[in-house]
C-alpha cells in the first residue's frame, strides 16, 4: 500500500511525499534520508544558519534547486518551519519544529558512528568525545536550546 502525503505551500507550490512503504525506517528515509535535507537539519541544530543565503554558503555547495525542493520537503512533512526574517521582509528564517528538535538524538548517534569508523575532522571527533562524557544531558541541553530560538 502506497501512502501519500500532500502540503500546499503558497505560490501554490504542491509538495507530494510518496512513501515507499509502511515500514518505519523507509517512511523516515523519505522524508530526511538524503544527504542534502540532513545537512540541513545539521545545520539548524549546530550552527547559527537559518536561512536560504545562510545553507547555500555550507561548504557542501548545495546547488540552489535542490536547496529549494529539499526546504519545502522539510517544511511540508513538519521538520521545519519558516518564519519571516525581523530585520528582512524579503528573506525567510527556517527553524526546527518538535518534530525536527526531536531528530538530535538521532544526529548524534550518527556523529558517534561516523567518528568511530571514519576519519573526521578533528573538532567532530573532540565534539563526539565530548557529548559522549554526557550524551543525555547534553542532547538535554541542546533540545532546550533549540525549542527557544
Amino acid at each position: 500500500m502506497q501512502v501519500l502525503f500532500f502540503c500546499t505551500f503558497v505560490f501554490v507550490k504542491k509538495k507530494k511525499i510518496a512513501f515507499r512503504s509502511a515500514c518505519p525506517i523507509s517512511t523516515a528515509l523519505d522524508i530526511f534520508g538524503d544527504k542534502w535535507s540532513l545537512l540541513i537539519i545539521r545545520d539548524l541544530m549546530f550552527t547559527d544558519k537559518n536561512t536560504y543565503g545562510d545553507f547555500l554558503s555550507s561548504e557542501e555547495k548545495i546547488a540552489t534547486n535542490i536547496l529549494a525542493d529539499r526546504l519545502a520537503l522539510l517544511e511540508c512533512s513538519g521538520i521545519i518551519s519558516k518564519h519571516k526574517h525581523p530585520g528582512h521582509k524579503l528573506k525567510g528564517v527556517y527553524k526546527l519544529t518538535q518534530k525536527g528538535i526531536d531528530l538530535v538524538p538521532v544526529l548524534i548517534e550518527i556523529i558517534f558512528w561516523s567518528q568511530q569508523h571514519e576519519q573526521v575532522h578533528p573538532y567532530a571527533a573532540g565534539f563526539a568525545k565530548m557529548v559522549k562524557k554526557d550524551r543525555e544531558g547534553f542532547i538535554k541541553q541542546l533540545t532546550e536550546s533549540l525549542k527557544k530560538r
